[in-house]
């Protein structure tokens, strides 16, 4: 199978470029910097020029402005990474015959269920950012015939900053950090993400689906589990959002439900803890290694 990535440098899409080639498939990995191959995902004519010439039989749309609070000052960069460009990309999918998979978020809902969120639940985005996301889904479901859309949340991994990896910076040089402990979501692994985008290919997948780790917990307790695995005497406080204003607002329970994943793909997706415990032995690994006694 021929796949062609976008945003292959970052935290997702790296690990999707790995999984892919794990399964011999012939990936292209595109960035708009080298050395991926460069593709302006905003550019309509160089994508569908790429597209033509390679032929791919999916497109996995890992390209985004994730920046939560920068999205809110920045509104136009946001729809047009955020929504212009997955229409763009489904457009020219169609025009291809290639299917298409494009990564979303839990920000298209205002987190204000007490239970969590399913595909069919009504969006509700609050912040530019969720906004610009859905924005951008609902481009690719009028765009092309054969599309998914995966929602996810709260991601980790070894390829790029992250809410882990920031805090166990933090944590080390501090006797005393204060994390938010009202907001709820299902903390995800990139690899493990990464290895369920490439099942969903395997299962021909159409329409929106949830993905991320089980599991649920607030910002405090993946901050809390984080420091106590890496062995750290740092106490982790909990405090209330109010305590951090924010330029974007953030959803307080966005956990999604992953059950139409597992109906379709017959897989469980992992727990976050034992995710978690994965991803900190590989950190601890690196940063040793770049950083010897």
């Amino acid at each position: 199978m021929k796949i062609l990535i976008t945003g292959s440098r970052g935290l997702l899409g790296y690990e999707v470029g790995i999984v892919c080639e794990g399964q011999g498939d012939t990936v292209f990995r595109t960035d708009i910097v080298p050395p991926s191959l460069q593709l302006d995902i905003t550019d309509a004519s160089a994508i569908r020029g790429m597209l033509s010439t390679m032929k791919p039989d999916w497109v996995i749309n890992c390209a985004a402005y994730t920046d939560v609070d920068g999205c809110e000052t920045n509104e136009e960069l946001a729809y047009q990474l955020n929504a212009k460009a997955p229409g763009n990309l489904a457009r020219a999918c169609e025009e291809v015959g290639a299917k298409f998979l494009h990564i979303s978020t839990d920000y298209v809902f205002d987190g204000s269920k007490e239970v969590p969120y399913t595909e069919n639940d009504e969006t509700n985005p609050t912040s530019v950012y969720g906004k610009s996301k859905r924005a951008g889904e609902i481009a690719v479901l009028e765009s092309i015939e054969h599309y998914s859309i995966v929602r996810t949340q709260w991601l980790f991994g070894p390829q790029g900053k992250n809410f882990v990896s920031t805090i166990l910076k933090i944590a080390k040089d501090r006797d005393k950090i204060t994390v938010v402990n009202d907001q709820w979501g299902s903390p995800t692994y990139s690899k493990d993400l990464a290895k369920a985008l490439r099942l969903l290919i395997d299962s021909n997948a159409q329409g929106v689906y949830h993905v991320c780790n089980r599991g649920k917990a607030t910002w405090y307790d993946l901050a809390r589990k984080a420091v106590e695995l890496v062995g750290l005497q740092t106490e982790v406080i909990p405090v209330p959002t109010s305590e951090y204003p924010r330029p974007a607002k953030r959803p307080l329970n966005s956990v999604l439900s992953t059950r139409r994943f597992t109906e379709t793909t017959g897989k469980l997706m992992p727990a976050w803890q034992i995710s978690l415990d994965k991803y900190i032995k590989e950190y601890l690994m690196e940063y040793r290694r770049s950083n010897p006694v």
